[in-house]
């Protein structure tokens, strides 16, 4: 199967990217955005990534939109404070042309 185009479209920004599954593309999405929190030992500059975290991403095909909700937790303060972010994701809807 061949990579497509997408739009990954958020509250604050809408990006064009490839891949494959809607699904797939908004989980490279969220796993960029939580490495970005992992990579932070500033407890600041984490708190503030986590603050800007999406909790809707919509996902747009040629001809399929689909929107996604995502779940944001904690689970630890220790050592780097970004390292301990977990999401889960469900689909919304799904939306045909």
């Amino acid at each position: 199967m061949g990579k497509r185009q997408f739009t990954i479209q958020t509250s604050k920004e809408t990006i064009p990217v490839e891949g494959q599954a809607h699904r797939n593309v908004a989980i490279r999405y969220l796993m960029k955005r939580r490495r970005s929190l992992i990579m932070t030992k500033d407890m600041r500059k984490a708190e503030q990534l986590y603050c800007d975290l999406p909790h809707t991403v919509k996902i747009i095909g040629k001809q399929i939109t689909r929107s996604y909700s995502i779940k944001w937790e904690r689970e630890g303060i220790e050592n780097y404070e970004g390292s301990r972010f977990v999401f889960t994701i469900h689909e919304e809807n799904e939306e045909g042309d």
